[in-house]
């Protein structure tokens, strides 16, 4: 068998090459994916030949006698080596906030985001890198937050319906239709997967307090990893049940605090006290997981790591809730707060802004 010139290949293994072919045979031309599975290869696969030419790499295999033509470029591109691009839900793919100093937040005149889809892609882009975005005067019928989530993706449907109305009720369900402060948290932790974005469109502010405060739970994380190492390893590896019940509702998950990906980077913060059920830990294990968890609430807790924002009728929050926290302060309860939100996810806000981007670079206004 004749050996791989090192450009071509950069030592890739015959399975590789063979799983990557271009051609009508194993890439669908229209969709761009694969016709083939790695089990309709050949188990023996070898390469039998290889020619560079004209910056096209041709490659013949044995035994099925397959020919796959690669651009150079292209082969180059993908055989790399082992450099990944960072996962874009970890910390780094993010701008996480200042550990000290004021903490960012962009806001965005609703008008100007929906008449000029550059801007809008800067809007949706600091979703993205802050996690937390305010658009402002955004019309204060009720219903308009949909809008607002359709124009980066989909709505998620939950027990709430497709919004929800935050506001003090009389025999509320959740803590949050009360006038009760609300400590930083994350959203629905008893789903799984939790809702990734969430939006909150003010209609009407209270006279006194209810205030929102958000802070980074990225940074959180990765000051306890500075500070307390082994008490991040442990909320990292301790699985906790998240629980909610209702007349029509009980939902359960059960993960950690702090989710880690496999190179070890923080991608996902679980922390909401309301719906933590008790841990089914043995005594040496609770005393460790709450050590733990008490310092990691103290810093995401900290005042100095809140943005406090009084949202004003029209104002609409959008944020990470995988990453961002958010709360409020107390208020009267004769006060007429009137907030109405609803689910997305990122996956939808990605596509957005990578569409947009591809449409910019061919020059023209994205569909």
């Amino acid at each position: 068998m004749a050996s791989l010139p090192a450009r071509a290949a950069a030592g890739l293994p015959p399975a590789w090459l063979r799983d990557n072919c271009r051609c009508a045979d194993c890439l669908d031309p229209v969709t761009g994916q694969r016709l083939l599975s790695v089990t309709d290869l050949p188990a023996d696969l070898a390469v039998r030949d290889v020619t560079a030419a004209g910056g096209q790499v041709t490659v013949l295999f044995h035994p099925d006698g397959h020919r796959a033509v690669f651009d150079q470029a292209w082969l180059d591109r993908h055989a790399a080596g082992p450099a990944e691009p960072p996962d874009p839900r970890t910390e780094d793919a993010k701008r996480l906030w200042p550990a000290v100093g004021p903490r960012p937040l962009a806001r965005a005149p609703w008008p100007r985001y929906l008449a000029d889809p550059g801007y809008r892609r800067i809007c949706q882009q600091a979703i993205l890198d802050d996690g937390l975005l305010l658009l402002r005067d955004v019309p204060t019928e009720p219903g308009t937050v949909l809008a607002v989530a359709a124009s980066m993706g989909y709505v998620r449907e939950t027990n709430y319906g497709r919004l929800f109305d935050v506001r003090v009720e009389a025999t509320p369900a959740n803590l949050a239709y009360t006038s009760r402060p609300i400590a930083p948290h994350t959203d629905n932790p008893y789903r799984d997967p939790v809702p990734t974005v969430q939006f909150l469109h003010c209609l009407r502010t209270a006279a006194d307090g209810g205030d929102s405060v958000f802070v980074d739970g990225f940074r959180a994380a990765a000051l306890l990893r500075e500070q307390d190492p082994a008490a991040l390893a442990v909320l990292a590896a301790t699985p906790v049940t998240f629980s909610y019940r209702d007349a029509g509702t009980w939902l359960s998950a059960t993960r950690p605090l702090i989710t880690l990906d496999p190179r070890g980077r923080i991608r996902e913060i679980r922390l909401n006290s309301r719906s933590l059920q008790p841990p089914r830990l043995g005594p040496a294990q609770a005393a460790g997981f709450y050590a733990a968890y008490r310092a990691f609430a103290e810093l995401a807790c900290r005042p100095a790591a809140m943005r406090t924002v009084r949202l004003a009728p029209g104002d609409c929050a959008i944020f990470d809730n995988t990453r961002i926290l958010h709360g409020r302060t107390g208020f009267t309860s004769a006060g007429d707060r009137h907030l109405q939100g609803c689910y997305a996810d990122l996956d939808a806000i990605e596509s957005a802004v990578a569409v947009a981007g591809r449409a910019e670079q061919k020059g023209m206004d994205p569909p």
